[in-house]
């Protein structure tokens, strides 16, 4: 099951003394086969995990370049079952734990156990679903655990230490700890809200605890390497990409970015 595989890459990574590099990727941008090539780069250049992002009409959470790469995704056709050949194919060609990101529309749409089960067949880890309450997800989480995938919940500063206990106790996997409040992108400064945040959730769970929302260089990295279990970056691969002057140029500039956050997150704590 590769929810095993990606708790032994998060074990893995924490006995080497270090948190674990996640990379966030929207399938589809900016086509589905090119996007399979850049979250396999990200993963030659040294990220541990991939998130797959499911492209939405509405992605409240997301910020301008990832809204916009999701707007290229659905413009050129995207669908479900794309995401996850994404996944199946990033898995394949890597051999490391790919999970989708996605808001809860989709997956209901799609119908949960169709999703849970089409997932796994392609060796997918879980999903990450920032949007679904806890009190209204035992429908998904029981068709995950049957196929074997995790349930990744996200925790916010706004989060009380009750809410918190209740999101972990329902989680799996990982729980992705919103480094700041808004959407995502990179920024200045992760904040230190960030490391408060990771300390109240482990008060609550023995689940890793990965932190994302703003890392964007080795220097960011590192910092929040000293306290989380994982740092998740996104936002700051997409836009390699998207500011590169051609696709070759832009799959270098992803996989060097890997490498210099894979560094960052092995500077000893």
């Amino acid at each position: 099951m590769s929810a095993e595989l990606l708790g032994s890459v998060l074990a893995k990574a924490k006995g080497e003394g270090r948190a674990a590099l996640v990379g966030y990727w929207p399938a589809g941008y900016p086509t589905v086969d090119d996007g399979v090539r850049a979250m396999t780069a990200m993963v030659e250049g040294g990220c541990d995990v991939i998130e797959v992002g499911l492209p939405y009409s509405d992605p409240v959470l997301d910020g301008p370049v990832i809204q916009t790469a999701d707007d290229i995704a659905l413009r050129g056709g995207v669908r479900i079952r794309d995401v996850i050949r994404t996944v199946g194919e990033v898995h394949a060609a890597t051999g490391a734990p790919v999970l989708i990101m996605t808001y809860w529309n989709p997956v209901d749409r799609y119908g949960v156990e169709r999703f849970a089960a089409d997932l796994a067949a392609v060796g997918g880890a879980g999903c990450i679903l920032p949007d679904l309450p806890v009190q209204e997800s035992e429908a998904w989480r029981k068709a995950a655990e049957q196929h074997g995938l995790a349930t990744v919940f996200v925790v916010a500063q706004s989060s009380g230490d009750e809410r918190l206990a209740k999101i972990t106790a329902a989680g799996s996997g990982f729980v992705y700890a919103a480094s700041i409040m808004g959407v995502t992108g990179t920024r200045d400064s992760v904040g230190e809200g960030a490391r408060e945040l990771v300390a109240r959730t482990r008060a609550t769970t023995s689940l890793p605890v990965c932190v994302g929302l703003g890392v964007s260089n080795a220097r960011q990295a590192a910092e929040v390497a000293e306290y989380a279990d994982g740092v998740i970056v996104g936002t700051a691969f997409v836009r390699r990409l998207m500011d590169a002057e051609d696709l070759e140029t832009g799959l270098t500039a992803v996989r060097d970015l890997a490498g210099e956050l894979a560094e960052g997150v092995r500077i000893p704590r």
